[in-house]
């Protein structure tokens, strides 16, 4: 994940600061309402998922445009800054977490207050996502999918060859299964190695040792902490997770794995729920594998969270307003998350989605609980490895610690953990 600069994406941008209110006027001489989005998502599941929004856009009778950019945040986010600075934005862009606010300030966005008013929408979102998508008090980015970071995926073929009935609870449990799949000579870890999954990793095990200690280390980027046991404990959990792992996994996407993890030749895949569509878009059933949370040392629940949002940029032509007026309508509808879940693998961000629809899975609705205890137990706690926790300059600045760390055996834990302080003072 390539570092971007604030400084950069700043230049040239003076002039498009203004945050406007929702516009009314109609389409000029009956144009259709249209959009222009800019997404990462082109393939699988979340190809498969967005495409259906535009069919669901065209059949409300819009006209929709997609423009995927393939590969990492940083990627996407250079042709948005483009398209801004030029002055065509696309209508709506894919966003999450702290970048809505940072980029809320490099073009004009539009103020969705009163839509979102008149959905009653505010009032069934999770409130971490709330504040998100109205960083300056205005809605200006709607949430669209949300995924539990610390999830459990084990083979089933892989649990069969040595009796595991149950997936293990906590870290030391994880540990113990992880060595009896060794010793019957499955590769234990089928996580891959490419830059966001090696974050990802070292936060699960984080969240998993302490989600107070990941709040404090991650999202408020304490410097007690960041030095403290429990980051420690993670760098440690962290190594053990890469020599388990395949040792050509290095620069490998975790789909890669996934062959040898249905036949039971790997065992445990520590990745965001939506590894589930990924799998159901691959011919897998869910009798395939066992599913549930990561493991979590106290017993008690807790949720890391990672959420796609679209922020809506502001344009002039009134077919493109009428088109994200259309777009806000639809994401906040009730019938969006059951549409768009049940492709991905997402949980629906409105709490008051049934899930009792054969469409979602026993692990989306087991997720759901989990997220709704802990919203209520103050447990939630925001992905770093996913650009929720901080902007992409300080995450990538760490990321490439722990990417670094996982795959050269010859840097200890406690030098890994010694880097990564480095890194977050000389960003900070």
């Amino acid at each position: 994940m390539p570092q971007i600069s604030r400084r950069a994406i700043l230049a040239g941008s003076a002039a498009m600061l203004a945050i406007p209110t929702t516009p009314h006027a109609q389409g000029a001489g009956g144009a259709k309402p249209k959009v222009t989005v800019i997404s990462q998502w082109s393939a699988g599941s979340d190809g498969a998922a967005i495409t259906t929004l535009g069919k669901e856009f065209e059949r409300q009778g819009g006209i929709w445009e997609h423009n995927p950019v393939p590969g990492f945040t940083t990627e996407m986010m250079n042709k948005l800054r483009a398209q801004i600075i030029a002055g065509d934005p696309p209508a709506a862009s894919q966003l999450k977490g702290p970048e809505i606010a940072a980029w809320s300030k490099v073009g004009a966005v539009v103020n969705l207050d009163e839509q979102v008013k008149e959905a009653g929408y505010e009032a069934v979102v999770p409130a971490e996502l709330a504040r998100l998508s109205k960083p300056n008090g205005h809605w200006i980015a709607l949430p669209i999918q949300a995924y539990r970071i610390n999830t459990l995926f084990v083979s089933k073929k892989a649990a069969d060859r040595i009796g595991m009935t149950s997936l293990p609870t906590t870290w030391s449990e994880f540990n113990a299964a992880a060595e009896k799949m060794k010793a019957a000579g499955i590769t234990p870890v089928a996580n891959g190695g490419i830059k966001w999954d090696d974050g990802m990793k070292w936060e699960i095990a984080l969240c998993g040792i302490s989600p107070d200690a990941y709040r404090k280390a991650v999202m408020e980027l304490d410097a007690k902490t960041l030095q403290g046991p429990e980051v420690l404990a993670a760098f440690r959990q962290f190594r053990k997770l890469g020599e388990w792992s395949d040792p050509g996994s290095a620069g490998q996407h975790y789909s890669t794995f996934i062959p040898r993890y249905m036949k039971g030749d790997m065992g445990m895949l520590l990745m965001g729920g939506w590894a589930q569509g990924v799998f159901k878009n691959a011919g897998f059933q869910l009798s395939d594998y066992m599913v549930g949370p990561a493991p979590q040392d106290d017993g008690k629940v807790a949720f890391d969270l990672n959420a796609d949002e679209f922020i809506f940029w502001q344009k002039k032509q009134p077919e493109f307003q009428q088109g994200q007026k259309l777009l806000a309508k639809i994401v906040m509808g009730k019938a969006f998350g059951p549409m768009y879940s049940q492709i991905t693998g997402s949980l629906p961000v409105r709490t008051d989605t049934d899930l009792s629809d054969p469409g979602f899975s026993d692990g989306q609705r087991e997720a759901a609980r989990a997220m709704s205890e802990a919203v209520k137990a103050n447990r939630v706690v925001l992905s770093l490895a996913h650009n929720m926790a901080q902007t992409n300059q300080i995450a990538a600045a760490m990321i490439d610690v722990l990417t670094e760390y996982v795959h050269d055996n010859r840097i200890k834990a406690e030098e890994g953990q010694k880097r990564l302080v480095e890194a977050v003072d000389s960003i900070r």
